[in-house]
């Protein structure tokens, strides 16, 4: 065939794997990691063993569609922000590669979707639960503390805090004064873990007008509030064990973790860096990861 009369294919164009793995990104994956990290050992607890394969994939499954679509929605509505900061310049809405409309079309299609699958094959508090914690992140974090106060984070941060709500509810179709404990372990580990973040990226938060305490506070103020809530977060660990009947596996690791947490932020304290900040973070990861696969294990080996 004549090179002239061939097609001329748009390179630039995305196809359709490129627009899904956009779709992918809206729901920030990274970050339904760590909440499917905190789901699944509180439904352990909450069996006092290994509950049902069937009921962990179902609220896995709607716990990560309605998590995934807040987070979509958290991007339409921070596009402007997100535009500015380096951390956050290549996400789909800035870079064009969803439009807003399609974004929230998509958002709540997941939001329903979770609701419908949560309510139906799992029970109808999880899937309200799941949802509230939606209307929580979006309303009273995204759109109203992000950008007017210092405090966005620690208040904001009760939303990633629910899933294990929705896990124990999953399993006995309540709620009862464990969940509620390890709803403030989660609660109280945001603020550090994100915090150290921000110091990173202070200048990021400075640009977009959002006012992250590493961005209005000198880092003597912000190091101490770590540290702070560090030694709250470990303290509290410790009272998981007569609440949720906890045993020794547990204990040792929330005791090695939580000295290894509050190492971690002294050492921030002393050296207040983006380096050791983000070393901070990183172990913050860690620590939630494995102290709630420590839950887990301990229902198994040591059931109530």
């Amino acid at each position: 065939m004549n090179a002239a009369l061939s097609p001329v294919r748009d390179v630039s164009a995305p196809g359709v794997a490129d627009r899904l793995k956009a779709y992918v990104a809206l729901t920030k994956p990274r970050i339904i990691e760590l909440l499917l990290i905190t789901t699944v050992p509180t439904m352990f607890v909450a069996a006092k063993g290994v509950p049902s394969i069937r009921l962990i994939v179902l609220t896995v499954l709607g716990g990560t569609l309605a998590a995934g679509g807040a987070n979509a929605m958290n991007m339409v509505y921070d596009r402007d922000i997100d535009a500015v900061m380096r951390r956050t310049r290549n996400r789909p809405l800035v870079t064009g590669m969803i439009s807003p409309r399609a974004a929230v079309v998509f958002a709540a299609c997941l939001e329903v979707a979770a609701f419908a699958l949560l309510a139906t094959a799992v029970n109808l508090l999880s899937a309200v639960l799941a949802v509230s914690a939606t209307a929580f992140y979006l309303g009273v974090y995204t759109m109203w503390l992000k950008r007017s106060s210092p405090q966005n984070i620690v208040i904001g941060g009760a939303a990633g805090a629910v899933p294990v709500l929705v896990g124990w509810s999953a399993v006995s179709g309540r709620l009862s004064l464990a969940p509620f404990v390890m709803f403030a372990l989660i609660f109280l580990w945001t603020p550090p873990h994100f915090w150290a973040l921000a110091v990173r990226y202070r200048d990021d938060y400075s640009a977009a007008h959002v006012p992250m305490l590493p961005s209005v506070a000198d880092m003597g103020k912000v190091t101490r509030q770590i540290l702070y809530y560090t030694v709250a977060l470990v303290a509290l660990s410790f009272v998981l064990v007569p609440t949720a009947h906890l045993g020794l596996v547990y204990t040792v690791s929330a005791f090695v973790l939580g000295a290894g947490f509050i190492g971690q932020t002294v050492r921030l304290w002393q050296d207040p860096s983006p380096g050791r900040a983000m070393k901070v973070f990183g172990f913050s990861i860690t620590y939630l990861t494995v102290v709630f696969l420590a839950m887990g294990v301990d229902a198994v080996v040591h059931p109530w």
